[in-house]
């Protein structure tokens, strides 16, 4: 049997939506406080996982102790391992910051949607992962713009009550802002989420934090997040692709090469068709507010262009679920208080077998067989 692909953001169809005009933006939240709070020097921390090319995983974490290896033991029984993978590391050196040894252990083959046990670097805690599936439906989060505060807790709580097997984060992950020790606490944030599920992840412009002359940008992005670039043939971790249960997915970086001779340019000029609603082009959802400290959007373009169904400024997370090889539905989830909302849902179609393709296909058989 063929196996059929979906190609995320590329020729789907909008079939129906609702929109909500009433909402009231929410104020925001203070910074999250992170109590010391001392633990061996061997003991990883900071864990998180990426998928690393087919049936693989990649193992992250930070550990105090130089000393300390870069091996993983793991299996699909607690506490009994039957396998184990060694690794490599790094660290930087970012003024008068010294990062922790960084450890990325790829471990596999793996089994499809199946959970595994696994211990770093040869002591310490144990953690549990669940692997994506093989075929449809599969279900990612999408959440942007995280940061550290109040909202930020709440949006992490709620995609944690969702059934999803991947997290997409297109940018701003910490906030940092070239305060080192945010990135720790912003590992520490999310590694009870990010060491259970797959976290693929892009860079935004609060992950670019150069010195001129004394450190280069994504230093710190680049040593505590790596993705699956050199599997899917990238030369930068800044932009990769991947593919996961027949989707293929690919995440690109607002900060390599997009100028108008590049071809991320060209693939993203068709965002939009000549700035009209085009029922046969892609489908575009921008996302953010993750939780991050500067708040919300204030401005919308306005009035609202025809291309554009549904806009909200809220908190919150959005959930793709591709359900088979020709439907999708997206959700939007609001941060109502401390209450997750469903503010938004919309069922997305491929064009693969519609009038749109269907036309495209007569019209080039027609110049095909023009003499």
């Amino acid at each position: 049997m063929e196996t059929k692909k979906l190609v995320i953001g590329i020729a789907i169809l909008v079939i129906s939506a609702t929109v909500r005009a009433d909402y009231v933006r929410p104020k925001p939240r203070k910074t999250l406080h992170f109590p010391w709070n001392p633990k061996p020097a061997s003991h990883p921390q900071q864990v998180h996982i990426s998928l690393a090319g087919d049936k693989h995983m990649r193992i992250s974490w930070i550990t105090e102790d130089e000393d300390s290896p870069s091996v993983v033991d793991y299996g699909t029984r607690s506490r009994n391992y039957m396998a184990t993978a060694q690794g490599e590391s790094t660290s930087y050196s970012y003024l008068f910051y010294n990062s922790g040894k960084i450890h990325h252990t790829v471990i596999g083959p793996l089994e499809d949607e199946t959970v595994y046990f696994y211990q770093c670097g040869g002591g310490g805690p144990e953690f549990q992962l669940k692997t994506p599936p093989s075929k449809f439906p599969i279900t990612f989060a999408v959440a942007a713009d995280l940061g550290q505060t109040g909202w930020t807790q709440s949006t992490l709580n709620h995609i944690g009550q969702c059934k999803y097997d991947v997290h997409l984060l297109p940018g701003d992950l910490s906030y940092a802002d070239y305060m080192q020790h945010r990135w720790d606490t912003f590992g520490e944030l999310v590694q009870p989420f990010a060491s259970a599920r797959p976290w693929m992840v892009t860079e935004g412009n609060h992950e670019e934090e150069s010195i001129p002359v004394f450190v280069d940008g994504f230093l710190s992005y680049n040593s505590r997040w790596k993705m699956p670039y050199e599997e899917s043939g990238s030369t930068s971790n800044l932009y990769y692709s991947f593919e996961v249960a027949g989707v293929h997915v690919f995440m690109l970086g607002s900060y390599a090469d997009y100028d108008e001779s590049s071809e991320q340019y060209s693939w993203l000029q068709k965002r939009v068709y000549n700035g009209h609603l085009d029922p046969c082009g892609a489908v575009h959802v921008t996302i953010g507010d993750g939780g991050n400290r500067e708040g919300l959007a204030h401005r919308f373009k306005d009035p609202q262009p025809d291309w554009s169904v549904f806009r909200e400024a809220s908190f919150g997370h959005g959930e793709l679920k591709i359900v088979n090889s020709t439907h999708a539905f997206w959700g939007w989830h609001r941060n109502d208080d401390d209450e997750s909302t469903r503010s938004d849902q919309v069922w997305i179609t491929s064009l693969a077998g519609s009038e749109c393709l269907a036309g495209k296909s007569y019209e080039l058989r027609k110049r095909l067989m023009s003499p």
